[in-house]
């Protein structure tokens, strides 16, 4: 019989007494050892990591996410690593779950995450994003920001599920952006980089910066088929929106709608674009009126997509409380509680105050 295969899991960290011991206990019955690599911090960071029994290295922070993940994937003996963020922590899934992938071929184990983030109104959304965090040993990791995991073995869906609050805490995306735009001169054309780079500036509200970066993406990522093209795009018809240059982004929506008409995601940007267009000009954009309606039907047709990124709600409880709302200001009380009730039913706690003003 075969030995067992050990699971180490392998994080970097800095000032993260917020949130360790939190992530710590709710994984620490998956893996077999504990390596922590601190890049800093100067809170309790490492004396939290000292009770759960973790191997603790130093690395000195050089601007480089890669090479301080290259340099804690060294520390570990196990077989397989789990490489994890502090603001990351367990919800679903068990040791048992990833048995027969650990002792399988080599290949790299995609688990999915739920990222919560505020709204605009304040209001808490989440997406899911599926990434690769289990790796055999010797994987390594390129790219300063955002980093990658430098293999061509085959990718492998694990029924691990993550939540993430990271996204919830401020100060990140400037530093971030630092290193981007850091990262870009020796990558000029890379599509990735400039992905980032344009959703980072975006998420910062620097609309017109972004636009820039959104327009270099589009243009070098015409051949990828990348997961990151779909939500590129998503985010660019978003910014474009923002900066009401409505004409070009009719005409974005118009050239990808037959690649992304699976995605939910995509055609719920639509629905917001065409309504901010038609209330920018009347006259102008009415045409497209109709097509509100289309956008956030069509959402509901093709549903949650469980296997790939997206906004939760896209295809289920936000567009059917989009469309109540589009009902409702277009006089069609009936349809507008259909409506507002179907997201209500989902758990959409907006849509049943909606239903209740309505009756």
């Amino acid at each position: 019989m075969a030995d067992k295969k050990t699971l180490g899991l392998v994080m970097i960290v800095k000032n993260e007494e917020r949130c360790l011991e939190k992530c710590l206990k709710a994984v620490r019955n998956l893996v077999d050892e504990i390596y922590i690599t601190d890049t800093g911090s100067t809170d309790n960071t490492v004396e939290i990591a000292k009770k759960f029994n973790a191997h603790i290295s130093y690395f000195e922070w050089i601007n480089d996410f890669a090479a301080a993940r290259n340099f804690s994937l060294e520390q570990s003996r196990c077989d397989w690593n789990l490489v994890l963020d502090a603001d990351e922590y367990l919800i679903e899934g068990k040791r048992k779950d990833i048995e027969k992938f650990l002792g399988g071929e080599k290949a790299i184990g995609v688990v999915g995450r739920i990222d919560v983030y505020k709204e605009d109104d304040g209001e808490l959304s989440k997406s899911k994003v599926f990434i690769p965090r289990i790796i055999p040993k010797g994987v390594k990791y390129r790219g300063a920001i955002h980093e990658q995991i430098d293999s061509e073995l085959s990718r492998y869906q694990l029924p691990l599920i993550f939540d993430h609050d990271g996204y919830l805490q401020d100060g990140k995306g400037e530093r971030n952006l630092a290193i981007l735009l850091e990262e870009l001169k020796s990558n000029k054309n890379d599509p990735y980089i400039l992905y980032q780079i344009a959703k980072t500036l975006w998420l910062l509200k620097r609309f017109e910066e972004a636009d820039e970066y959104f327009s270099e993406f589009y243009k070098s990522s015409k051949k990828i088929k990348a997961d990151y093209r779909r939500i590129g795009i998503t985010s660019y018809i978003y910014n474009l929106s923002e900066l009401n240059k409505n004409d070009e982004a009719i005409k974005l929506i118009e050239n990808e709608k037959n690649n992304l008409k699976d995605s939910a995601d995509f055609y719920f940007a639509c629905g917001i674009f065409y309504m901010k267009a038609v209330l920018s000009d009347i006259n102008k954009y009415i045409n497209y009126f109709p097509e509100i309606e289309k956008s956030y039907l069509k959402c509901l047709q093709i549903g949650e997509n469980k296997n790939s990124d997206g906004v939760v709600g896209c295809g289920s409880f936000k567009a059917a409380y989009n469309l109540g709302v589009f009902y409702e200001v277009t006089g069609n009380s009936l349809k507008a509680r259909e409506y507002y009730g179907l997201a209500g039913r989902q758990g959409y706690a907006p849509a049943r105050e909606r239903l209740k003003t309505l009756k």
